[in-house]
C-alpha cells in the first residue's frame, strides 16, 4: 500500500458490525457452558446452512450460488476458506468454554499484524518503516509470551493464522458474501454430521432437545454465525487488507476487557509486557495509516 494509492474505506460499516458482534460471542458461549464444545461447533455449522439458503432465496441469489458451485476455481477456494473458518470456530469455542478468553484475545491481536504481513508478501502492498516496526514489536511481544505461556500459545496462534487465511481466501475469491458463505457451510456439512455422531456416542451424549431453552440457543448459532460472516466477507472484498486488520482490533480489545473484568481470568506481569508491546505496535501502525490517508486527501496529492 503506497502513499500514492488511495485507501479504500467503503467497507468500514460492515467490518465494524462484524467485529462488534464477535466481541459479544463469549457471553453467548457462557450460556452454553453445559454443552460440549464439539456439539456447539457442529450446530454452528449445521444451523448456518439453512439460514444461508433462506437468505439466498429471499435475495434471489440462486444464480450466483449455482455459478460458485459449478466453477472449480471458486469452489476450491471456498472449500479451503470453509475448512479454515471451521478450524477457527472449533479452536475458539473450545478455548472460550474452557476459560481461556485471554488467549483468544491475544490471537486476535496477532491476527491484524499477520494480515499486514500477508498484504505485503501475497498482495504486494508496500509497507512503510513504521508499519514494519509495528510488526516487529508485535513479534517481540509474542516471543515474550511464548516463553511463559506455552500451554495456551497454540490457541492464540491457531486463531490468528486460521482467520488470516480465511480473510485472504475470501478477499481473493471472486464471489459475493452470501453465495460464498453458503458454499462454505455446504463444505462443512460432513464434518458437522461427523462431530454430532461422535458426540452422540460419547458418555455425555447430545444436549440438543434436552431443554427448550438450550435447544433454542443452539439453533440460534446459525443466525449468530451467519450475520457477522456475511458482513466480514463483504468488508474483505471492499477494504484494503491492512485496513481490515486495523479495524479488527475492536474484537481483541473487547475480549481482553471481558477476560479481566467479566470472566475473572488472572493477568500475570509477563502478559502485561506482551500486551504493551502489541499496543505500541497498534499505535504505530494506526498513526502511520491515518497520516498516510491524511496526506493522500490533501489538495494536489495523487
Amino acid at each position: 500500500m503506497s502513499s500514492k494509492t488511495p485507501i479504500r474505506l467503503g467497507g468500514l460499516a460492515p467490518a465494524f458490525g462484524a467485529y462488534l458482534i464477535w466481541t459479544l460471542f463469549p457471553f453467548y458461549f457462557a450460556l452454553l457452558s453445559t454443552v460440549s464444545p464439539f456439539e456447539v461447533v457442529a450446530w454452528r455449522m449445521l444451523c448456518t446452512l439453512p439460514f444461508c439458503l433462506i437468505m439466498v432465496a429471499v435475495l434471489r441469489q440462486g444464480g450466483e450460488l449455482r455459478q460458485a458451485l459449478l466453477t472449480p476455481r471458486i469452489l476450491g477456494a471456498l472449500a479451503l476458506s470453509g475448512l479454515l473458518i471451521g478450524t477457527n470456530w472449533l479452536v475458539y469455542v473450545i478455548a472460550v468454554m474452557h476459560g481461556h478468553v485471554l488467549a483468544t484475545s491475544l490471537g486476535y491481536y496477532i491476527n491484524p499484524l499477520v494480515n499486514v504481513f500477508i498484504g505485503a508478501v501475497v498482495l504486494h502492498e508496500k509497507l512503510s518503516r513504521l508499519q514494519w516496526a509495528a510488526v516487529g514489536l508485535a513479534a517481540i511481544g509474542v516471543a515474550i509470551l511464548a516463553h511463559d505461556a506455552l500451554p495456551t500459545l497454540w490457541i492464540s496462534m491457531a486463531l490468528a493464522l486460521s482467520f488470516a487465511g480465511y480473510g485472504l481466501t475470501r478477499k481473493l475469491a471472486p464471489v459475493n458474501s452470501l453465495p460464498g458463505l453458503t458454499v462454505e457451510t455446504l463444505v462443512l456439512l460432513v464434518p458437522a454430521i461427523g462431530l454430532l455422531g461422535w458426540q452422540a456416542s460419547s458418555p455425555e451424549g447430545l444436549m440438543m432437545g434436552t431443554t427448550p431453552g438450550l435447544s433454542v440457543l443452539l439453533a440460534c448459532a446459525g443466525i449468530l454465525t451467519g450475520i457477522p460472516l456475511l458482513l466480514f466477507a463483504s468488508a474483505a472484498r471492499r477494504l484494503d487488507f491492512s485496513v481490515l486488520g486495523f479495524i479488527q482490533f475492536v474484537t481483541p480489545t473487547g475480549l481482553f476487557l471481558q477476560s479481566l473484568f467479566v470472566f475473572g481470568e488472572p493477568f500475570r506481569p509477563v502478559q502485561l509486557v506482551c500486551f504493551l508491546f502489541i499496543w505500541v505496535a497498534i499505535a504505530l501502525f494506526c498513526w502511520d495509516l491515518l497520516s498516510k490517508r491524511g496526506r493522500s486527501q490533501r489538495p494536489g496529492k495523487a
